[in-house]
């Protein structure tokens, strides 16, 4: 029996669309980009160094929200959009 759910999960895996795939790396791709932003630049991050700094200053951080859009994108959009390109798959296998 668990050789048949091995084998479904192999046949599943193996129909993800390269669409999907590219909307699911999207989020992550996002989160790497402002990682490396944030290593490549330390001196944006101002929570290193707050000497002096208000809240608002240190609020704004811009590799910090890149790496916030890739989480929220990868958490709350794109599950549906993955949805929305498998019904148009399974509409154009009809």
């Amino acid at each position: 029996m668990s050789a048949e759910i091995a084998q479904a999960r192999v046949h599943e895996r193996a129909r993800v669309s390269p669409r999907v795939r590219v909307v699911l790396a999207l989020g992550p791709a996002t989160c790497v980009g402002g990682i490396a932003w944030a290593l490549l630049q330390p001196w944006r991050l101002t929570l290193l160094h707050p000497h002096g700094q208000g809240f608002w200053w240190l609020f704004s951080e811009p590799p910090l929200y890149l790496l916030l859009a890739g989480l929220l994108f990868r958490l709350l959009v794109a599950p549906g959009l993955v949805a929305d390109l498998a019904a148009e798959e399974e509409c154009e296998s009809w």
